[in-house]
């Protein structure tokens, strides 16, 4: 049986979107068959990924948990939506921004996430996890993050024994004992969450130095691999579109905006590119005699991956919510100009509202279950047999 990896990138609440597909595949899937035995997970999706490991026996009930998890969120369950705390919080950048840091100590995150560390703690079974991992059921386990004080990214995993850590020009992999501390790390999206420090350094979301999100799947043994994306591809020919100008100045761009563009380019976008990147090199390996990569002369190998990727705009539905967001918290996005579809995308990494939540995941599921035949047919599954008619 070949290594199948599970690839979960970061985007927030986007990350929804994850828990939806992954419930479409458990019903894709037969019950008791557990299709990856490869799960890498990178900011929010390494908090599915772990959830996942940590009910690697049994899929569905994994996809039931994760789906009853997410569905209770709130935005106080992720960070303190007080208003005298986000106020405080928000007081204290002003402080910062006008005396430039030299009165008491600054502070480098906008929103507190003690109880999304307090979720974590309570729903993450690590020692369940690490079971599996110790059996042999699951080959290997990765949680990425960015060292702050290096500047490389590190991938924290628990792998079957014969998995050896890896260096890169950017990024390293570290056999370690994964627990809360590396999923916050991970999941500690810049300038919103504070960075999280582990063994001596200052760690934050893993998507701003990992290039190459299918890279941890492929070092713990990956010989195929499923990857769930939050970006949206829009068509072509709306693409260009949007491209065009009609000469006129545009109007001032709010910071919102710019910063949602950022944030989209180191969460979202280079998935995207490592696809890219294996694609061709998959379609050089074809030319290549059988022979050569048998031989093991080239340290290559060609490795299918197929990605599943929403069919609408994440950012644009999260903009509808934008009313329910915690009254402060508008208030403080408002200032650099996110007041609901200015700032979608940014808002769109927030916005743990359920409504949102439910949208995103009821479009992870229906996505998903369209390309049913598709991921049937990639995972080898067990043709599905036509019903009997009744006599």
């Amino acid at each position: 049986m070949s290594h199948v990896g599970l690839v979960l990138t970061g985007g927030g609440a986007r990350a929804a979107y994850q828990v939806g597909a992954i419930r479409a595949l458990s019903e894709i899937v037969p019950r008791g068959t557990q299709p990856f035995d490869i799960l890498s997970g990178i900011s929010a999706g390494a908090i599915n990924a772990v959830a996942l490991g940590t009910l690697h026996d049994d899929f569905h009930r994994a996809a039931e948990r994760l789906l009853s998890t997410w569905s209770e969120l709130t935005p106080d369950r992720v960070y303190r939506t007080g208003a005298w705390r986000l106020a405080r919080i928000g007081s204290r950048w002003l402080r910062d921004l006008s005396t430039g840091g030299l009165i008491g100590r600054s502070i480098n995150y906008l929103l507190d996430p003690a109880p999304l560390r307090e979720l974590i703690e309570k729903e993450l079974l690590f020692g369940r996890m690490r079971h599996h991992v110790r059996a042999g059921r699951l080959r290997g386990v990765a949680v990425s993050a960015t060292n702050y004080n290096t500047g490389n990214g590190v991938t924290f995993f628990e792998a079957a024994p014969d998995v050896q850590p890896w260096t890169r020009s950017t990024r390293i992999g570290i056999r370690a004992r994964i627990g809360a501390d590396h999923v916050m790390a991970s999941s500690a999206i810049p300038v919103f969450f504070p960075p999280v420090p582990i063994g001596g350094s200052y760690f934050g979301d893993g998507c701003v130095r990992m290039y190459y999100p299918m890279s941890p799947a492929i070092h713990l043994g990956a010989e195929k691999i499923v990857a769930i994306s939050q970006r949206y591809l829009p068509p072509a020919e709306s693409a260009a579109r949007e491209g065009r100008s009609n000469g006129d100045a545009p109007p001032p761009m709010p910071m919102s905006e710019i910063a949602g563009v950022l944030l989209n380019a180191v969460v979202l976008d280079t998935l995207d590119s490592d696809v890219e990147r294996l694609n061709r090199i998959n379609r050089t390996l074809a030319l290549v005699p059988r022979s050569k990569l048998e031989s093991g002369d080239a340290d290559v190998r060609p490795l299918p991956a197929l990605v599943l990727r929403p069919s609408q705009d994440l950012g644009k539905l999260a903009a509808d919510e934008y009313h329910r967001f915690p009254a402060m918290l508008r208030y403080l996005l408002g200032g650099i100009g996110a007041t609901g579809h200015a700032g979608e995308d940014l808002l769109s990494y927030l916005a743990f509202e359920p409504i949102y939540v439910r949208r995103v995941m009821e479009l992870g599921y229906a996505d998903t279950i369209a390309r049913r035949d598709e991921l049937a047919d990639f995972l080898q599954l067990p043709q599905r047999q036509p019903a009997r008619a009744r006599a």
